[in-house]
């Protein structure tokens, strides 16, 4: 078992496990937190805050396993014990009757960067604390992750 040793100044912080990012996802993931910072405050600042603390990797060098745009995630929310899979996808690919989630979602923003066994508590639109456990994620052909402009929202 290992604890946080920096402080924060949110709590919930030292909850969230090491994170893994290509320099693509993270352009846009930047991209993104500051395009809906006014509309979606709460998100934008989650966002810049997991792009912040995230190891960032060419996009050859992320190895299997590490939830990315595109990517095909099962996930357990704790919350209700139920088993999903969704895609993670930019905002105008968002489809949930598709199962396809965007990154700008909480549950879509708290996915990105980890890897199969790994869970973070993240906050619901409540206020409240979930715990989201990365079961499997199953790596995006190609043609799947769309080349749409950062900036979307």
């Amino acid at each position: 078992m290992t604890t946080a040793t920096a402080a924060t100044a949110e709590p919930a912080a030292a909850l969230r496990p090491p994170l893994l990012m290509s320099e693509a996802d993270h352009t846009r993931l930047v991209a993104l937190a500051g395009a809906i910072a006014r509309r979606n405050p709460l998100v934008a600042r989650l966002l810049m805050e997991e792009a912040d603390r995230a190891e960032v990797v060419p996009a050859e060098e992320l190895p299997a396993g590490v939830v990315a745009l595109g990517s095909r995630v099962e996930f357990i929310d704790a919350a209700t014990g139920e088993s999903r899979t969704v895609q993670l996808v930019l905002p105008g690919e968002a489809d949930i009757a598709q199962a396809r989630v965007s990154v700008l979602s909480l549950v879509g923003a708290g996915l990105l960067g980890l890897t199969e066994g790994q869970s973070i508590d993240w906050p619901t639109q409540d206020g409240r604390l979930r715990r989201l456990t990365v079961r499997r994620v199953v790596e995006a052909a190609p043609n799947e992750v769309a080349a749409a402009p950062a900036a979307e929202g």
